[in-house]
Formats: structure tokens, C-alpha cells, sequence
């Protein structure tokens, strides 16, 4: 992105604020407001904006990228202008700030009209003879039990008609995994159909615990009539409805009221998750997928201001993935909006610390969506980046392993991995050209340099593929020192790609991630160990198996090479030809002769090489 030809003059407007609290509004060149933050010092904070983009991400640049002017406006405290930034970030939704859209709305349960009735969730309500239930604040929470009545009492989701299309076709999966009576069949009236359809709405309107009780009753009744197959079969959804219970307590919690907080970051989006807990069960659930998010921190901040800015309800404790922005400023805001105290905490351990795990992992499988990859993939790179304190996800890693013998055919494997999955396509192999022996760190800056300067010879032809690609990590197998070695070629040629090692214990397993100035160790317990211990064997596997293959055209040339008569060309003939050098020592000389390339003169010196005493 190109800079912006006024940010001088900027900055000098800027260094000319006042060192007080405040909030701030920049504009674009058409006056439309961009984005609003706000300041403990006015000053000290836009000027920043003004100055080095060392430490700028991604959104920032572009933001100030667009800025034609700026304006302020002074309050009395940091927590005025926090107050006051929310309400105008409401007010104008600006382009850089996380926006929510207030889509919550009302949910409906519809139940279709006539004979052999159907249930399903609806935004709104029809004039279309149906009956409705409801309204209900929680899409989520009425999806699920509208899902779970139709299993428990095995209802029909399908498109089929009754009793129209009785006996037309076979019934589908659902019947015979036992999650549907199959009306279609033609085997059950329509009487027994709406007698199970009304207790599916008793358990929707009464709750588990009361659809319990009272198909208990029935199933006594049954069995005392003897009709043993309609107690059964009450006994089955009794079951059915426990089970559901105690799935319901996997995500079940001892704070009675909260709600739940994480983010995942990749493919330029931030994902956020929402749980929220009512009676210590899980009531709703939301997703929000936003772009351009600053950091971490200042992105919780945000989204935290934007959804209860949104919302009427906000609980006595609010958890997070971790820390936020202005944690006190936002405690306070939304204990006022509340009328009572609120706690934000961010747990490392326990009961509280797997329900953020578990809202992170959905919030990575929105960005999975997105990508292409799975939840796994895309939650293992959001963790490496704040592993690693990157500023973006890594979507597209390359990794690199130096293999030699004692010095001898030293090669080296540059593997790659884009969105977590080895793409390898775009695996490379080099033969070291510069470096003799054992050198290890010379050879990872010989690859390094040819491999940066194949991407300027591809930008150079408009080619953004392969070498044309800049990746947004590199990984050194190796340690600190192979970092040492390769940094200051990067800074030279301008590379900004982050740069670090993969270091391995005495039993060949990956242990840490190397920097210049010491390690980051890797819990074993986390995705991002498993996505780096993955590349670490990848790269390993492929340098080495390349080594090999050297080693062994090596051996080839030796043999082949020493015999009067036997060239490069000869030899790749025979080889090529005879497919082992087991097989050339086997052959006749008339089969030698025979062979394309070769000579009768040349055909009885490799034959007398392979037989001489």
C-alpha cells in the first residue's frame, strides 16, 4: 500500500494536541469518519499513528494509508472518552473499527398447518394458517431444541407428504439410524403420528424434567395394560431425554449466569464466539466474523463495547480468552451499564478455562470455514501466532533442514504449509553450491539467499506463485544460532517475514522455537506443538531423502565415472537403461553393447571393470 503523501503534516498537527484525555476522529479525503479511538494522553497516542510503522499492523497502515485530517475532542477523564468513543462508534460505524450488525431479532417454533404437522424455526410470523410458539430471543437455544425434540420422538424433517407419499420410496437415513418413524412407510396412523407430535411440544413448551414425568406416567400406564411395545417405546424417548441432559452438561457451568468470550484470527478476518450461560446451562450462542481487527487486546476491548452496546443483558462476570484493552475502563463501563458490579477475568485452569477453550475452538471453525481447513488447523496457526507474537495468522509457513554427510553431498529441503496442510507443490530441494564441508550455517545462508533471490527474479516477471510468494513465517531447523546466521540476510534484502528455529531434544523430538536471543518453550499439550512438531518431520524427511538420493547418484558416478570409455552422458545412459549398477556389473558385454549410448570398445571395458579378478 502506498503512504500516505500527508502523513508529515499529520504528524505535526498532531504533535501540537493536547497531553489530555480525549477521543479522536479521522477522516478521509470525502470527510467520511474512518475510524474513532480514544486517548489517556491525545498527544502521545495520535502522533503514534503518524510516526514509524515498525510496530503498526496491518489494519493500522491501511487506516492511516487513507487519513486526510483528524479532529478531537477533549474530556474529562479516560473513562468520559471511553464512554464517548462507544457511543459515537455507534453512531457512524466507521470502516476500522469492529462493527457488530444487531441481528438477533425475535425466533419463532412454526407449526405447520392440517394433517401430520411439521415444527421448525422462523424469523418471523406468517398469515398462512400455521401456529406459532414463541416469540424467543435466542435463535441458537430454539434451533437446538427444535433439532433435539425432532430425535428424541423421532419426527419427520424431510420434504415427504402424508399420506400422499406413503410407500413411494424407501425411507431415508434418518429412519434407520433410529432417528425417525418413517411415516412414509405407510405403517402408522394419523392419530398415533399426532399423539407423538403433541408430547414433542410438551417437551418443548414444559422443559426435560416435565416431558420426563409425564412420559413416565404413560409408560406406567402402559405396562400396567400390558401393552409392553408402547411402554418401550415410551421408555426409549425417557432415555433419549437423559441423554440429552447429560450431553447438556458437557457445556454446563457452576457460574450460574455469564457469558463467554473468545477470538480466532486468520485469512485477514477475526472470528469471535460468544457463549452465554443462564441457570449455569448453556442459553445462546453467537458467531462474529469481522475484518481489519487490531490486536488482540484492543480487539476485545472493542468487541466487548460493541455487543453490549447491543444488548440489554449483561451478566456479573464476563470471561475471555485473554487480557483486554483498558480492562478496568471496560469492568467499570459495563458495571454502570448494569446497575451492579461486573467481574472480567481470564482463567488459565479449571472448569472456566475448557468452556474458553471449547468457545475458541468454535471460533477457530469459523475461520476454518473460511479457509478451507479444518477448526484443528486453523486453531493450531491462531495459537503459534500468539506463540509467537505475530501480527497475522501464518498462513503460509516455509520450513528449512540442511542434510550432508560429514560434510559430503550437502543438500538442503524447503517444505511448505499453507492454512496448516503441507503444500507440496511448492516443496523445493537445493544442492549447496558455495559451501565445502561441514557448515551448517553456511548453508542455510546460501539456501536463504537463492531462495529470496529466485522471489525477486518472479516478482520482477509479475509471477505471485512459488518463489513469487513471500511467506509469513519461516522456520530454521535449527536453533538460535541458524537465527543468528540467517537474520541479517533478511534485513538485507528487505525480507519482512518472520524468522524462527525449531529446536529438538536429545531424542530427535521438537522441544522450542528459537529466536535470536534464546527459546520459547512449546507446551506438548497444544495445537501449535503439533503443526510445528509436524513441519519439523516434514522438512527433516524431505532434506534428508533428497541427501540420499544424491548419496547415491554419488556412489553411481564413482563406480561408473572410473571405468575408460564411461562419461557423465554414458553413465546416465546405462543407468537410466540398466536401472542399478547391480544390474550393469550382471550384464553381458553383448547386452552392454546393446544398450543406447554405448560402444563395443566401451561395452568390454565396463564389462571387464565389473569382471576382473
Amino acid at each position: 500500500m502506498e503512504e500516505n503523501p500527508k502523513k508529515k503534516e499529520l504528524r505535526q498537527t498532531a504533535m501540537r494536541l493536547p497531553l489530555l484525555p480525549g477521543v479522536y476522529i479521522m477522516r478521509d479525503k470525502s470527510g467520511t469518519i474512518i475510524y474513532i479511538g480514544k486517548a489517556k494522553a491525545l498527544k502521545n497516542r495520535v502522533s503514534q499513528y503518524f510516526g514509524s510503522e515498525k510496530n503498526h499492523d496491518l489494519k493500522v497502515r491501511q487506516m492511516v494509508s487513507r487519513v486526510d485530517h483528524f479532529e478531537y475532542i477533549v474530556t474529562d477523564s479516560e473513562f468520559e472518552a471511553l464512554v464517548l468513543e462507544s457511543s459515537l462508534i455507534k453512531q457512524h460505524q466507521p470502516k476500522y473499527n469492529i462493527l457488530l450488525k444487531d441481528d438477533k431479532g425475535y425466533s419463532y417454533i412454526r407449526i405447520s398447518p392440517g394433517a401430520w404437522p411439521r415444527m421448525s424455526e422462523v424469523k418471523q410470523v406468517e398469515n398462512d394458517g400455521a401456529k406459532y410458539i414463541g416469540p424467543y430471543m435466542s435463535a441458537w437455544s430454539i434451533k437446538e431444541t427444535v433439532d433435539a425434540a425432532r430425535k428424541i420422538f423421532k419426527l419427520p424433517d424431510c420434504t415427504r407428504r402424508f399420506p400422499q407419499d406413503f410407500g413411494k420410496e424407501r425411507p431415508c437415513l434418518n429412519y434407520y439410524i433410529g432417528q425417525c418413524c418413517a411415516p412414509c412407510r405407510g405403517r402408522m396412523n394419523e392419530t398415533e403420528y399426532n399423539e407423538i407430535f403433541e408430547e414433542a411440544l410438551d417437551f418443548i413448551k414444559g422443559g426435560s424434567a416435565s416431558s420426563v414425568r409425564t412420559l413416565t406416567e404413560k409408560m406406567q400406564e402402559a405396562a400396567e395394560n400390558l401393552e409392553f411395545e408402547l411402554a418401550a417405546r415410551l421408555r426409549d424417548r425417557i432415555n433419549a431425554i437423559e441423554r440429552l441432559k447429560d450431553r447438556q452438561k458437557v457445556v454446563a457451568s457452576r457460574v450460574p449466569e455469564q457469558d463467554v468470550f473468545a477470538l480466532s484470527q486468520g485469512d485477514g478476518h477475526t472470528a469471535f464466539e460468544v457463549f452465554r450461560f443462564t441457570g449455569g446451562k448453556l442459553s445462546d450462542r453467537e458467531s462474529f466474523l469481522t475484518e481489519n481487527a487490531p490486536s488482540d487486546p484492543e480487539a476485545r476491548s472493542e468487541f466487548l463495547r460493541q455487543y453490549y452496546a447491543l444488548r440489554e443483558r449483561i451478566p456479573p462476570v464476563v470471561v475471555l480468552d485473554g487480557p483486554v484493552e483498558d480492562g478496568e475502563l471496560v469492568e467499570r463501563w459495563l458495571s454502570e451499564k448494569r446497575g451492579r458490579p461486573v467481574h472480567i477475568t481470564v482463567p488459565q485452569r479449571g472448569e472456566q478455562h475448557q468452556l474458553v477453550e471449547m468457545c475458541k475452538s468454535n471460533a477457530a471453525e469459523n475461520i476454518a470455514r473460511r479457509t478451507g481447513g479444518t477448526g484443528r488447523d486453523a486453531s493450531a496457526l491462531d495459537e503459534l501466532r500468539t506463540l509467537l507474537g505475530l501480527e497475522k495468522i501464518p498462513a503460509y509457513i516455509e520450513a528449512y533442514d540442511i542434510s550432508n554427510e560429514q560434510g559430503a553431498d550437502n543438500v538442503a529441503g524447503m517444505v511448505v504449509f499453507e492454512n496448516g496442510r503441507p503444500l507440496r507443490s511448492a516443496y523445493r530441494r537445493f544442492r549447496i553450491k558455495t559451501v565445502s564441508g561441514q557448515d551448517d550455517y553456511g548453508s542455510m545462508r546460501e539456501v536463504i539467499r537463492r531462495r529470496f533471490g529466485e522471489y525477486e527474479a518472479a516478482r520482477a516477471k509479475g509471477e505471485e506463485t512459488g518463489f513469487g510468494r513471500l511467506p509469513d513465517l519461516i522456520l530454521l531447523d535449527g536453533g538460535k544460532g541458524h537465527v543468528a546466521a540467517v537474520q541479517p540476510i533478511l534485513e538485507e534484502l528487505g525480507i519482512p517475514s518472520a524468522l524462527f528455529g525449531m529446536v529438538k531434544d536429545d531424542k530427535h523430538r521438537t522441544r522450542a522455537i528459537a529466536l535470536s536471543g534464546g527459546e520459547i518453550a512449546i507446551n506438548s499439550n497444544r495445537r501449535a506443538f503439533t503443526l510445528v512438531s509436524t513441519i519439523q518431520e516434514e522438512v527433516h524427511r524431505f532434506a534428508i531423502g533428497y541427501h540420499r538420493q544424491q548419496r547415491k547418484k554419488s556412489t553411481v558416478s564413482s563406480t561408473l565415472l572410473g571405468i575408460p570409455g564411461v562419461g557423465e552422458a554414458r553413465a546416465k545412459a546405462l543407468m537410466k537403461h540398466f536401472r542399478t549398477v547391480t544390474a550393469i556389473s550382471e550384464a553381458t558385454c553383448e547386452e552392454l553393447a546393446a544398450a543406447p549410448g554405448m560402444t563395443r570398445p566401451a561395452a568390454r571395458a565396463v564389462y571387464a571393470h565389473f569382471h576382473t579378478a
